[in-house]
């Protein structure tokens, strides 16, 4: 079974591991197609069979909280819940939690992300709505799915925020300089995502065209920091990750249960070795036009 921290302040046990639902929702990613409903349903009960006890998801995922809903509605108390709305008026705020509520089929939701494009943090009229709904009993916590450093730090500091998810990964190591000890001071709770960083901490990284040079060749830093070879790049890439103190769980945004489970895998074989921790702390950073996907020249060719 897979190892629980806790996430925080709000005392809550998470898994090391957690899954990220926006697959079963819609088809995402170039060449990507929706599951069907039997290899959702097997998705999401083999990872709560796995352990697992943290399911990500939003209201921009599709149709992945009704799928949600419809499966896992029998087994509510077996999970910790997670999903995110949009910014906007309190009126717009209360009717998305309401939906979510519906298509999820459950009187609460155990944590409620605001869901901030890059660079912004949640506005004081969004939160107030879901501190309403929070002192209604239908959201537990509350906090924000941002984009950078500053964002982060801001949202960690208000008082209203139990929770953030950033982006953190072997290759992305900006959030350690000020992000995950502001989190650890505070005891706010901290998800990662984007720990492959779109793949490129996979063997695939080795299919990425010329202009995408100066990310391959750090790929090829981490892996002789590692001395592992490319198809063991997922293993230490979560593990690196999971050996922060900060951190809580990392998200494995999959529809294939295989992926899940080398990723259940990767927790149990633990914290990488110091020596490997401070050879892959000491590789400088990329810029932000190589560690955000958004930027990249042909976002096409990653997978």
């Amino acid at each position: 079974m897979v190892r629980k921290r806790r996430l925080g302040r709000t005392g809550l046990e998470v898994s090391e591991i957690s899954l990220g639902t926006v697959e079963l929702g819609m088809a995402y990613g170039i060449g990507a197609s929706k599951p069907s409903e039997r290899e959702a349903a097997a998705l999401l009960h083999g990872a709560l069979d796995l352990g697992i006890n943290l399911l990500d998801t939003a209201r921009a995922y599709g149709d992945a909280e009704v799928v949600i809903g419809r499966n896992l509605a029998h087994r509510r108390n077996e999970y910790i819940l997670l999903s995110k709305v949009a910014a906007g008026g309190p009126h717009k705020v209360r009717n998305m939690v309401e939906q979510s509520l519906r298509e999820l089929r459950t009187d609460r939701i155990d944590i409620m992300l605001v869901h901030c494009g890059y660079g912004a943090v949640p506005d004081a009229d969004t939160i107030g709505a879901l501190l309403a709904c929070k002192e209604a009993g239908k959201l537990r916590y509350i906090g924000a799915s941002v984009y950078g450093e500053q964002p982060a730090v801001d949202s960690i500091e208000a008082e209203w925020c139990d929770c953030v998810e950033i982006a953190y990964s072997a290759l992305d190591r900006r959030p350690e300089a000020t992000t995950l000890k502001r989190a650890a001071a505070r005891d706010t709770g901290v998800i990662v995502r984007s720990v492959l960083l779109k793949g490129a901490l996979t063997a695939r990284s080795s299919a990425l065209p010329r202009e995408f040079q100066p990310l391959t060749q750090e790929v090829d830093r981490v892996v002789a920091a590692t001395s592992a070879n490319a198809g063991d790049l997922p293993n230490y890439a979560y593990r690196y990750v999971l050996g922060h103190p900060a951190i809580a769980s990392a998200l494995v945004g999959t529809s294939k249960i295989g992926e899940l489970e080398a990723a259940v895998r990767a927790a149990k074989d633990g914290p990488l070795d110091a020596g490997t921790m401070g050879r892959i702390r000491a590789l400088p950073c990329l810029g932000e036009e190589w560690l955000n996907p958004g930027r990249w020249p042909s976002v096409e060719t990653v997978c």
